[in-house]
């Protein structure tokens, strides 16, 4: 049976159909289902395997990116939430998901509690970023989560005004780094890079993805769903063979096959 996958969407997230397709190709049973559906009945998110927070601009994106659908699902999901991720159930969030799992405190986890130990602020540049970014797979990530195994590199848009990810302080950075919890890295010739615009946020230590340290909640801040069949690479014209799916297919795929 293909495991099934939550699909959240409403109030302005607006990539939920081209992350139903994305995990519906790589094997799953995706199901969009609206916010306002879980407010209701929080206990219908307990019939998933997986859970996934798209990107978009929810609620305009108004105060901070995330902050206010993160509140909501914070006090209306919260315990739910959280016995998802202590039955091991996989949760990705991407851009504005990544943004809310932040908020919510379910990334990065490094103490083990659910709070907020990280933010996304604006972007270096001080403006939108919408460009195509090359990043690399960290050997942690590779080792320890079951959405990496096999892959060493991505190449997908990112498309956002707020992806730069801070922490409290140097320290708590340290930690992270230590705790392989960082996944992806923004790269300029294959090497994590501060460079813009290769980082295109000025994130630290070039961070694009991290998880918990389960390795199995995993947020980022490019948009690997719409860089899954090789025609959508910006230059498939120009290549001598052009590939039918990209790895970033195989990123959802990885997670799928680990739970089936």
């Amino acid at each position: 049976m293909n495991p099934k996958v939550l699909i959240l969407t409403g109030v302005g997230i607006n990539s939920n159909r081209e992350l139903a397709e994305t995990f519906e190709l790589a094997g799953a049973t995706a199901e969009q289902v609206h916010i306002s559906v879980l407010e209701d009945t929080p206990e219908k998110a307990l019939d998933y395997q997986l859970i996934a927070f798209p990107g978009g601009f929810s609620y305009g994106d108004h105060i901070a990116s995330g902050k206010i659908l993160g509140n909501l699902l914070k006090f209306k999901l919260g315990d739910t939430l959280k016995e998802l991720a202590s039955r091991s159930v996989p949760m990705i969030g991407i851009c504005n998901g990544f943004q809310i799992l932040v908020k919510l405190g379910l990334l990065p986890q490094m103490g083990g509690e659910v709070i907020q130990e990280a933010s996304l602020i604006q972007n270096n540049s001080g403006q939108y970023e919408d460009r195509w970014v090359n990043l690399k797979v960290s050997d942690e990530a590779r080792a320890k989560s079951p959405w990496f195994k096999d892959l060493e590199s991505l190449r997908c848009p990112v498309r956002h005004g707020e992806g730069k990810l801070v922490l409290g302080s140097k320290d708590d950075l340290a930690r992270l780094q230590a705790s392989g919890q960082i996944a992806l890295r923004y790269t300029k010739e294959g090497e994590p890079t501060d460079e813009y615009p290769y980082n295109p946020n000025g994130s630290w230590d070039a961070i694009a993805g991290i998880t918990d340290p389960s390795g199995l909640i995993f947020g980022l801040m490019p948009h690997p769903e719409v860089a899954i069949h090789g025609t959508q690479l910006p230059d498939w014209t120009r290549l001598e063979q052009v590939p039918t799916h990209t790895d970033c297919l195989k990123l959802f795929s990885n997670i799928v096959n680990y739970l089936k």
